[in-house]
């Protein structure tokens, strides 16, 4: 009976040996929040985020808010309830953001932000965002020599609560406007959605026929825009968008839309990642909680290097 005993202890011993090491060694966690991935450039940032943080080692939340603030508050709740160790974070506006980021930083979980700033310093550990400005610029730049510095044009506008939207507009206005010729008849929002951006060029193009350009926020409501001149026999409308995307280089290649500007998502996803296991691991980045990256001109010359929103070299 002793014996019986001593073997049976001497099982349980082992299974829980075996079952400590395993609860021992799981793996923390990191919350990704972004827009729909039905956009590619979301997509691409969840899946760029997503594949950096497992090659770290750490688990992942993905998770999305569908450019709902509301929505993204009960988010960070579910990712603090979670225990996860750091947000990566494209926000669902610049202003309303900023007490959900707050929350996750009272509850010692750190944020970092990618794509879209918010209108607060201090509260996210790192903003991680394209140049918008200087990206606007060079696609403005090639949009007025593809419409040989003159004609009518019209210019599609993201979402208002998106501080992108107006930095891309200004910097498509201050190229622009130093060119007399070019007359705008048109400026008018698709919220960044290709659904919206069709009717909405459907509508322009019923109150202005003599349109030759159309310059979008975005790629996703340029496809919307190319897609609306396409079906109205229109496709001699010069229309350049600002992403980078897959689909967007695609009619580049065949022909249609022009040119777009590409934001490197899938790179900045990874290194906020980079910068969260870091601060993780030492309490800091070492780095200004704002960075900036460059865009790149993408066109004809240069359209099949691009794939999912990085340029081969």
């Amino acid at each position: 009976m002793k014996l019986t005993r001593r073997l049976l202890l001497s099982a349980v011993a082992i299974s829980l040996a075996g079952v400590l090491p395993s609860l021992a060694a799981a793996a923390d966690k990191i919350a990704i929040i972004t827009p729909s991935p039905d956009n590619p450039f979301f997509k691409a940032e969840a899946d760029g985020a997503a594949a950096k943080a497992k090659e770290l080692g750490y688990d992942v939340m993905v998770l999305v808010h569908d450019d709902d603030a509301n929505k993204q508050s009960e988010l960070f709740d579910s990712a603090i309830a979670a225990g996860v160790k750091a947000i990566i974070l494209d926000n669902a506006g610049a202003d309303a953001s900023v007490a959900a980021v707050q929350k996750a930083k009272d509850a010692g979980i750190p944020s970092f932000l990618i794509d879209r700033e918010i209108t607060k310093a201090g509260v996210a550990v790192s903003q991680i965002v394209s140049n918008n400005y200087q990206g606007a610029q060079l696609g403005a730049g090639e949009f007025v020599k593809l419409m040989g510095e003159k004609g009518p044009y019209a210019e599609l506008l993201g979402k208002e609560s998106d501080t992108n939207a107006g930095i891309r507009s200004k910097g498509y206005h201050d190229v622009i406007d130093q060119y007399p010729d070019m007359k705008p008849v048109a400026q008018q929002t698709a919220n960044w959605s290709q659904t919206e951006a069709y009717s909405v060029m459907e509508s322009i193009l019923q109150a202005h026929p003599e349109i030759k350009g159309v310059i979008s926020g975005n790629d996703t409501m340029a496809m919307g825009a190319y897609a609306a001149l396409e079906a109205a026999g229109r496709k001699d409308v010069i229309v350049v968008g600002f992403d980078g995307s897959n689909d967007v280089r695609d009619s580049i290649k065949a022909g249609g839309i022009k040119a777009t500007v590409l934001q490197p998502a899938y790179q900045q996803a990874q290194m906020a990642v980079e910068q969260a296991d870091k601060f993780i691991k030492t309490g800091a980045t070492g780095i200004e909680e704002k960075q900036l990256m460059d865009c790149v001109l993408i066109n004809g010359d240069n359209a099949a290097k691009l794939e999912t929103f990085a340029l081969a070299q």
